[in-house]
């Protein structure tokens, strides 16, 4: 971690009976978002990033996030108040102590979540659960760093963490029932409904739904129907709450390559293979949400700018 320390920012825990404790490593939007649900079900949570600045914006972000429920009547000033006073920030690690549950929340990146792993299992408690969130990582090979391998599980949380209902608990090869049964704990709390999954490439959810992506891709591709339609058949025709290429954007055009890329490689079938276009909107830098532009075009706050998406105005129907 980072030298210069925020510790603990000012706000005083609750303490007291009943109370729950857990780490959550990275302050991304993923890392915000876990944060976020936990504090809302009364768990105290400290939020860790390396560097000041970023931890810094983090928190401002959410701050942000809930003053939006706030004008929408969908949150009130007290409440909010009491989720932020149960989020504490620092940027040592030490400050992990004797906290029973830690989870990660970095990047998709095996290197940089071995580096993580070991150095938390340094500071922890012997008997502290490491629970990673990723997607497409073998956590059978992100715990082989470890003394103890059998304290890591995967926690996936499919986007977006906060409207989602559903975690699946990724068991690696020597995950033990003591692990799996402190994560099941953790998703009761944050009530949401726990699948267990033995390891396998892109688990149950993303494994699914890649080949659903991918492939209204090329249909747009195709030049079979606009983005607006495609969604549009999903949406009504199956009773999605949104259609694959809005779900696409909202989870990161980056992300989902990434996600198609490891499907491939693992599994070596044809149908994850990533669809041209969608790696072509990913070199252009559009990203989706995060960028404002991706398959549809998005305003600050993330809503979509009607019949102005990128790709509305370059791929031509037949």
């Amino acid at each position: 971690m980072h030298e210069d320390s925020l510790g603990v920012l000012e706000v005083q825990t609750t303490g007291g009976a009943g109370s729950s404790r857990l780490v959550v490593v990275g302050a991304g939007t993923m890392g915000q978002g876990l944060a976020e649900v936990a504090a809302r079900r009364g768990i105290e949570v400290l939020l860790l990033e390396r560097d000041v600045e970023a931890l810094k914006d983090a928190l401002e972000s959410m701050a942000e996030r809930l003053d939006r429920e706030i004008e929408r009547w969908a949150l009130t000033e007290s409440e909010k108040r009491g989720i932020l006073s149960r989020i504490h920030g620092s940027v040592e690690s030490s400050d992990i102590g004797d906290q029973p549950l830690i989870l990660e929340a970095i990047p998709e990146r095996l290197d940089l979540k071995h580096n993580l792993l070991r150095h938390l299992e340094s500071v922890a408690a012997n008997d502290a659960v490491f629970i990673t969130n990723t997607s497409t990582l073998s956590i059978t090979e992100l715990a082989s760093v470890l003394k103890r391998p059998g304290r890591v599980i995967g926690m996936h949380f499919p986007s977006a963490v906060h409207k989602v209902k559903v975690v699946e608990l990724v068991r690696g090869l020597k995950t033990t029932d003591e692990t799996f049964q402190a994560a099941l704990g953790l998703a009761k709390r944050l009530e949401r409904t726990a699948i267990e999954v033995f390891e396998s490439p892109g688990y149950v959810t993303t494994r699914l739904l890649m080949p659903l992506v991918n492939e209204a891709v090329q249909v747009l591709m195709e030049g079979v129907a606009s983005a607006d339609d495609i969604d549009t058949a999903m949406r009504l025709g199956y009773e999605m709450p949104q259609g694959p290429l809005t779900m696409a954007d909202r989870m990161g055009l980056d992300t989902v390559l990434s996600w198609m890329e490891t499907l491939f490689r693992d599994l070596g079938d044809a149908k994850y293979r990533p669809c041209p276009l969608l790696r072509m909107l990913v070199r252009a830098g559009h990203l989706g949400v995060k960028t404002g532009q991706g398959f549809f075009c998005y305003d600050e706050d993330g809503r979509s700018i009607p019949d102005s998406g990128y790709v509305n105005s370059v791929v031509r129907h037949k």
